[in-house]
Protein backbone atom coordinates (compact mmCIF):
# COMPACT_ATOMS: atom_id res chain seq x y z
CA UNK A 1 0.00 0.00 0.00
CA UNK A 2 1.16 3.47 -0.53
CA UNK A 3 1.28 5.24 2.05
CA UNK A 4 2.41 8.64 3.45
CA UNK A 5 3.91 10.03 6.57
CA UNK A 6 4.42 13.24 8.73
CA UNK A 7 4.83 14.97 12.12
CA UNK A 8 6.30 17.64 13.59
CA UNK A 9 9.18 17.54 15.95
CA UNK A 10 7.06 16.40 19.10
CA UNK A 11 6.17 13.62 17.01
CA UNK A 12 9.29 12.71 14.90
CA UNK A 13 10.22 9.69 17.04
CA UNK A 14 7.15 7.88 16.63
CA UNK A 15 7.22 9.15 12.99
CA UNK A 16 10.41 7.20 12.43
CA UNK A 17 9.14 4.09 14.05
CA UNK A 18 5.87 4.34 12.42
CA UNK A 19 8.38 4.82 9.01
CA UNK A 20 10.07 2.13 9.70
CA UNK A 21 7.56 -0.19 10.82
CA UNK A 22 5.88 0.11 7.69
CA UNK A 23 8.96 -0.30 5.34
CA UNK A 24 9.54 -3.10 6.92
CA UNK A 25 5.99 -4.27 5.71
CA UNK A 26 6.37 -3.74 2.11
CA UNK A 27 4.91 -1.10 1.87
CA UNK A 28 5.49 2.20 -0.14
CA UNK A 29 6.28 5.12 1.71
CA UNK A 30 6.79 8.58 1.82
CA UNK A 31 7.61 10.97 4.00
CA UNK A 32 6.58 14.40 3.87
CA UNK A 33 8.48 15.45 6.80
CA UNK A 34 9.84 16.57 9.01
CA UNK A 35 13.43 15.49 8.74
CA UNK A 36 14.35 16.15 12.88
CA UNK A 37 13.30 16.84 16.42
CA UNK A 38 14.26 20.51 15.61
CA UNK A 39 11.52 22.37 17.04
CA UNK A 40 8.42 23.00 13.73
CA UNK A 41 5.05 23.75 12.97
CA UNK A 42 2.91 20.71 12.28
CA UNK A 43 0.38 22.24 9.86
CA UNK A 44 2.41 22.41 7.10
CA UNK A 45 3.43 18.81 7.27
CA UNK A 46 -0.31 17.59 8.43
CA UNK A 47 -1.30 19.21 5.20
CA UNK A 48 1.39 17.91 2.66
CA UNK A 49 0.33 14.16 3.89
CA UNK A 50 -3.25 14.74 3.38
CA UNK A 51 -3.40 16.56 -0.45
CA UNK A 52 -1.48 13.58 -1.15
CA UNK A 53 -4.36 11.26 -0.06
CA UNK A 54 -6.80 13.17 -2.09
CA UNK A 55 -4.64 14.08 -4.83
CA UNK A 56 -4.48 9.99 -5.29
CA UNK A 57 -0.86 9.49 -4.88
CA UNK A 58 -1.57 7.66 -1.45
CA UNK A 59 -4.15 4.89 0.06
CA UNK A 60 -3.68 6.78 3.28
CA UNK A 61 -1.68 8.65 5.81
CA UNK A 62 -0.60 8.68 9.21
CA UNK A 63 0.61 12.05 10.82
CA UNK A 64 2.17 12.63 14.28
CA UNK A 65 2.27 15.19 16.49
CA UNK A 66 2.82 15.84 20.68
CA UNK A 67 -0.67 14.99 20.89
CA UNK A 68 -1.90 13.91 17.81
CA UNK A 69 -4.85 16.45 17.71
CA UNK A 70 -3.23 19.34 15.65
CA UNK A 71 -2.58 17.49 12.61
CA UNK A 72 -5.57 15.48 12.89
CA UNK A 73 -7.39 18.67 12.32
CA UNK A 74 -4.97 19.80 9.95
CA UNK A 75 -5.39 16.97 7.64
CA UNK A 76 -9.67 17.07 8.01
CA UNK A 77 -9.03 20.85 6.51
CA UNK A 78 -7.92 18.76 3.30
CA UNK A 79 -11.18 17.89 0.77
CA UNK A 80 -12.13 14.44 1.06
CA UNK A 81 -9.81 13.49 4.20
CA UNK A 82 -11.33 12.01 6.99
CA UNK A 83 -9.10 12.10 9.97
CA UNK A 84 -9.24 10.25 13.12
CA UNK A 85 -6.59 11.02 16.13
CA UNK A 86 -6.59 6.96 17.27
CA UNK A 87 -5.21 5.82 20.60
CA UNK A 88 -6.37 1.94 20.33
CA UNK A 89 -6.56 -0.45 17.69
CA UNK A 90 -10.15 -0.46 18.24
CA UNK A 91 -10.65 2.99 18.20
CA UNK A 92 -8.80 3.45 14.39
CA UNK A 93 -10.59 -0.13 13.57
CA UNK A 94 -13.88 1.35 14.19
CA UNK A 95 -13.05 4.45 12.28
CA UNK A 96 -12.54 2.83 9.37
CA UNK A 97 -15.32 0.63 9.54
CA UNK A 98 -18.06 2.84 9.85
CA UNK A 99 -15.99 6.27 8.80
CA UNK A 100 -13.49 4.91 5.77
CA UNK A 101 -10.98 7.30 7.48
CA UNK A 102 -8.11 7.95 5.31
CA UNK A 103 -5.56 9.94 7.71
CA UNK A 104 -4.74 8.18 11.18
CA UNK A 105 -3.60 10.88 13.70
CA UNK A 106 -1.01 9.27 16.73
CA UNK A 107 0.10 11.26 19.73
CA UNK A 108 3.93 10.87 20.55
CA UNK A 109 2.98 11.68 23.98
CA UNK A 110 0.25 9.15 24.69
CA UNK A 111 1.31 6.34 22.36
CA UNK A 112 4.24 3.66 22.43
CA UNK A 113 5.93 2.82 19.92
CA UNK A 114 5.07 -0.46 20.79
CA UNK A 115 1.43 0.74 21.07
CA UNK A 116 1.24 2.24 17.58
CA UNK A 117 2.03 -1.13 15.68
CA UNK A 118 -1.60 -2.41 16.53
CA UNK A 119 -2.92 0.93 15.52
CA UNK A 120 -1.38 1.30 12.42
CA UNK A 121 -2.42 -2.06 11.56
CA UNK A 122 -5.29 -2.27 12.38
CA UNK A 123 -5.71 1.16 10.40
CA UNK A 124 -4.36 -0.46 6.98
CA UNK A 125 -6.41 -3.90 7.53
CA UNK A 126 -9.46 -2.94 8.05
CA UNK A 127 -11.92 -2.24 5.04
CA UNK A 128 -14.78 0.45 5.25
CA UNK A 129 -18.16 -1.28 5.94
CA UNK A 130 -20.17 0.57 2.94
CA UNK A 131 -23.70 0.50 3.50
CA UNK A 132 -25.99 2.86 5.72
CA UNK A 133 -22.13 4.47 6.66
CA UNK A 134 -21.76 5.04 2.92
CA UNK A 135 -24.65 7.51 3.01
CA UNK A 136 -22.61 9.42 5.95
CA UNK A 137 -19.72 10.11 4.42
CA UNK A 138 -21.58 11.41 1.63
CA UNK A 139 -23.31 13.29 3.80
CA UNK A 140 -19.73 14.66 5.43
CA UNK A 141 -18.79 14.82 1.50
CA UNK A 142 -21.77 17.90 1.51
CA UNK A 143 -20.91 19.77 4.67
CA UNK A 144 -17.89 19.79 3.29
CA UNK A 145 -19.07 21.62 -0.01
CA UNK A 146 -20.45 24.17 1.63
CA UNK A 147 -24.17 21.97 2.04
CA UNK A 148 -25.98 21.41 5.09
CA UNK A 149 -25.19 17.91 5.61
CA UNK A 150 -28.97 17.45 6.23
CA UNK A 151 -29.99 13.57 5.80
CA UNK A 152 -32.58 12.73 3.38
CA UNK A 153 -36.02 12.58 4.15
CA UNK A 154 -37.14 9.03 4.87
CA UNK A 155 -41.01 8.14 4.25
Amino acid sequence: MRIVVASDHAGFALKEHVKATLDAGGHQVTDVGTTSAESTDYPSYAAAAARAVAAGEAERAVVVCGSGNGVTITANKIDGIRAVNAHDAEEASMARLHNGINVLGLSQARITPEAAGPIVEAFLATGFEGGRHERRIDEIADVERGGPGTPPATA
